[in-house]
C-alpha cells in the first residue's frame, strides 16, 4: 500500500520476529510510513532495513533526532522497553510498545512518567481487544446481560518446542522476559480478561517449569481469582501443550454464557434472548485477529494493522489511543500478583 504525502512517520526499535509484524502493520496502512529501523546488531538493522525498504538508523539518538519520525514501535525485548520508551516519548514522539509494556511496575511508571513529561503518546499492544467478538462481549457485559457475574477465566494452553528458548538469550528469563508462559504469551488473555470483567481483587497460584529444563521462568501456570464483584474465575498459561489449543476466554453469571477463542465468539447464550443474538456467532467475513498456539509467528498483522491506523488518527485528531500506556499498566500488574503468589504460596491483594 502506497504511503499518503502527509503520513505519519513510523520508525521501529528492535528488528526481531516482532519486527517484521509492526513493519507489514505499518505498510498496510496509507497514512503511515516506515523511515527507519534500528537494533544494535549491525548486520540485524542493515537486514531489516534493506527488506522493508527504510533506513538503518545508526543509533537511538538518530531516530529521536529524525524529524521525518513522529511515532515509534518498541518491539525489543520486554525487559528492555523503558531504555529506548523513556528517551523517545521525553523527546515527544509517539510510542507504540510491545506487550508488554515493561516487565517491572517501577519500569512501567518511568516509562509512563516520561510520557507525561515529554508530551509522547504511549499505545499499548493487545490487539485482542480489538476483535468482532471481543467488542461484542464488552457491550454485554456493560449492558448487564449476564446479571451477576459468577465465572470469569481466561485459558492460553499454547505449546513452543525447546528450540524456542534455547535458541533466544532472552526467552523465559527473568531479567529480559520478565517471567515465562505467563508474562510473554499469556499477557494478551490477561489483559483480555480485566478488560471486559475489571481487575481481580485478589489472587492465589501454582507454577511449575515441566516441559522446557533449563529456562529461568514457568512454562505452566494456574492462577485463583477474586474480583471485587463476587465473581471467581481462573487464569490457565502454557508454553508446555502440546500440540497447542486457541486462546480461549469464559464469560458466565447467573444469566447467560459466552465463550470467546481468540476473536470469534463460539458459545453466546442467554436466558433472555434478543433478535440480534443469532447474528453473532455467524462470521461476518472480517479479518481473524489469529493467536500462535503453536507457532509465535503465526500471528497475522491484522491486530498490528488496527492498532497502527488507530494510533495515526490518534495523531491527528489530538486524543488518546485505544490502549493507552496506563491501561497497558493493569496487566503487567496481575501478572506480578500471580507471580507473587506462586512465589510465597499465598493470596496477593491488587489494589
Amino acid at each position: 500500500m502506497n504511503s499518503a504525502p502527509n503520513a505519519i512517520g513510523f520508525a521501529i526499535i528492535g528488528t526481531g520476529a516482532i519486527a517484521d509484524v509492526h513493519a507489514g502493520a505499518i505498510r498496510a496502512n496509507a497514512g503511515a510510513k516506515l523511515i527507519s529501523a534500528f537494533s544494535r546488531g549491525s548486520a540485524a538493522r542493515a537486514d531489516f532495513a534493506k527488506r522493508h525498504e527504510c533506513q538503518a538508523a545508526e543509533s537511538l539518538e538518530e531516530i529521536i533526532r529524525d524529524p521525518a519520525v513522529h511515532a515509534v514501535c518498541i518491539t525489543t525485548p520486554s525487559g528492555a522497553h523503558a531504555e529506548a520508551a523513556v528517551p523517545l516519548l521525553e523527546a515527544g514522539k509517539a510510542g507504540l510498545c510491545e506487550k508488554p509494556l515493561e516487565i517491572s511496575l517501577d519500569a512501567v511508571d518511568r516509562i509512563l512518567a516520561a510520557a507525561e513529561r515529554g508530551g509522547g503518546m504511549l499505545a499499548g499492544i493487545f490487539q485482542n481487544r480489538l476483535g468482532r467478538g471481543a467488542g461484542i462481549l464488552k457491550r454485554a457485559i456493560a449492558a448487564g446481560r449476564f446479571g451477576q457475574l459468577t465465572l470469569c477465566s481466561a485459558y492460553v494452553k499454547w505449546w513452543r518446542a525447546r528450540s524456542y528458548y534455547t535458541g533466544s538469550a532472552w526467552k523465559g528469563t527473568w531479567r529480559l522476559d520478565g517471567g515465562g508462559a505467563l508474562m510473554n504469551q499469556g499477557i494478551h488473555a490477561v489483559d483480555l480478561l480485566q478488560w471486559l470483567a475489571g481487575m481481580p481483587a485478589e489472587v492465589s497460584a501454582f507454577s511449575a517449569t515441566l516441559a522446557h529444563p533449563g529456562i529461568e521462568a514457568e512454562d505452566t501456570i494456574v492462577a485463583s481469582l477474586r474480583f471485587a464483584h463476587g465473581a471467581l474465575g481462573s487464569i490457565e498459561a502454557a508454553t508446555s501443550a502440546y500440540p497447542g489449543s486457541d486462546l480461549r476466554i469464559e464469560i458466565i453469571g447467573e444469566r447467560g454464557t459466552a465463550v470467546l477463542v481468540n476473536d470469534r465468539l463460539v458459545r453466546w447464550e442467554f436466558a433472555e434472548p434478543l433478535p440480534e443474538d443469532a447474528a453473532v456467532l455467524e462470521d461476518d467475513g472480517s479479518p481473524a485477529i489469529k493467536g500462535g498456539a503453536a507457532d509465535p509467528m503465526a500471528i497475522t498483522h491484522e491486530g498490528h494493522r488496527r492498532l497502527v491506523a488507530d494510533l495515526v488518527d490518534a495523531l491527528r485528531e489530538n486524543r488518546p489511543p485505544m490502549i493507552p500506556g496506563a491501561e497497558a499498566r493493569n496487566a503487567v500488574a496481575l501478572v506480578l500478583a500471580i507471580y507473587e503468589a506462586a512465589r510465597t504460596g499465598s493470596r496477593a491483594k491488587l489494589s
